[in-house]
């Protein structure tokens, strides 16, 4: 590999310089992400230099060649994304103040990034994540029952700790939910939940919440439960339960879903308990459940 010319390094320097001052000045943007461009924008620099050339002087083949460069280096997708992105604004400006006649980053395709698998877990770890309270505590036994209506229902923990007990229905056995941008949703229970709901309004709800009031589940000084509150909870019961794996009351919504689906749930059916308005939402599900099945086979199966 060739040494960088270090005048044509210097001169790319400067540009690259005086794009992010002018962005700073029209963006406001923060110095964590001026530095992140700089950090991309001189990797394509110091590339160019190598061959003599300044960022000015670009052309597509040029940047062509340094993608190929930073793939083979094993950068990710998402990685060479963003230095691209860092690219086209910079010799967008480029073009706009007249240095530039053509953008050369026009015509290189933007990386196809994989959406990300939700995490989840199996349900062993979830039957163990549930038995992680003491349910002999007021507080242990309100986050047992938290937990169980988070698996069982799929919510979300704004809707979970945001529940009033005017919403449950015990006898039907369902919680009628408010979502994002106030759409209502009725999502069932679960036997295991409702007994462990009726225990806690029966047992554990009175020493929390003394003097009454609507909401479902209370916290230690008889308000309602902030999100981080169960958050730390269940990062908590994690540890206790033995989870290695990193997880936070999000990854029992991923769970329910990701169950269901696994056992033949209709994907219309989870879309509903979820409260999803599009179905392609829904259907990274069936993603998830493929490649659990193609695990299995391969770990199992004498063939695999």
């Amino acid at each position: 590999m060739a040494e960088p010319d270090s005048t044509a390094l210097q001169t790319s320097q400067q540009q690259i310089s005086t794009y992010l001052d002018a962005l700073w000045v029209e963006r406001g943007l923060s110095d964590n992400t001026l530095q992140a461009y700089r950090r991309d924008l001189h990797k394509a620099a110091v590339f160019l230099a190598e061959q003599g050339k300044v960022l000015q002087a670009a052309s597509s083949l040029d940047l062509y060649e340094c993608m190929a460069a930073r793939f083979t280096a094993g950068v990710s997708s998402r990685s060479a994304a963003r230095w691209l992105s860092a690219l086209r604004g910079f010799f967008r400006y480029q073009v706009l103040c007249g240095h530039m006649a053509d953008d050369p980053s026009a015509q290189l395709d933007h990386p196809k990034l994989g959406r990300p698998l939700p995490k989840s877990i199996s349900a062993e770890q979830v039957e163990a994540l549930l038995r992680a309270p003491d349910a002999d505590d007021a507080v242990g036994l309100r986050d047992r029952a938290m937990l169980e209506l988070l698996y069982a229902s799929g919510l979300r923990i704004s809707e979970l700790v945001g529940l009033q007990q005017t919403q449950l229905n015990l006898r039907q056995g369902v919680v009628r939910v408010v979502g994002k941008g106030g759409k209502e949703r009725l999502v069932p229970m679960g036997e295991s939940a409702i007994n462990w709901i009726q225990r806690y309004i029966r047992d554990a709800r009175p020493q929390l919440l003394p003097a009454g009031g609507g909401v479902l589940f209370a916290s230690r000084r008889g308000r309602q439960m902030t999100r981080q509150t169960f958050w730390y909870a269940v990062k908590r019961y994690a540890v206790l339960a033995g989870i290695s794996t990193q997880i936070s009351p999000h990854t029992l919504r991923h769970a329910f879903a990701t169950h269901l689906v696994d056992n033949g749930a209709d994907l219309r059916a989870v879309q509903m308990m979820l409260g999803h308005s599009d179905l392609s939402t829904t259907q990274i599900y069936t993603h998830v459940a493929r490649q659990r099945l193609k695990s299995l086979v391969e770990e199992h199966h004498p063939r695999g």
